[in-house]
């Protein structure tokens, strides 16, 4: 990896939830662009003063075409668009019948 290097990356928040998203920038301070109201539907004032969060690097690549056609399919994958286990909005969950 290097700082022209592009990834897609899970962070997992203390209840278990994911959130998939991309870093075109490979900024180590980059934490996602989640739906901050709905994250913190989740969480009492109280366990919000003191939360750990993971962040994980699941692809890196110099390709920004790979990493945004990737995006989706690991969102899929991981379903972190299933309201269940993430907080992705996008692409739409679909239930399985």
């Amino acid at each position: 990896m290097n700082e022209k290097s592009k990834i897609i990356y899970k962070i997992t928040y203390p209840n278990g939830k994911i959130y998939v998203g991309k870093d075109l920038t490979n900024s180590i301070n980059y934490w996602g662009s989640a739906n901050s109201e709905l994250i913190a539907k989740d969480y009492s004032p109280e366990e919000r003063m003191d939360m750990t969060i993971r962040r994980e690097i699941l692809l890196i690549s110099d390709n920004a075409d790979e990493i945004n056609k990737k995006e989706a399919e690991l969102i899929k994958e991981y379903e972190s668009n299933n309201p269940e286990i993430g907080y992705n909005q996008w692409p739409k969950f679909k239930q399985n019948t």
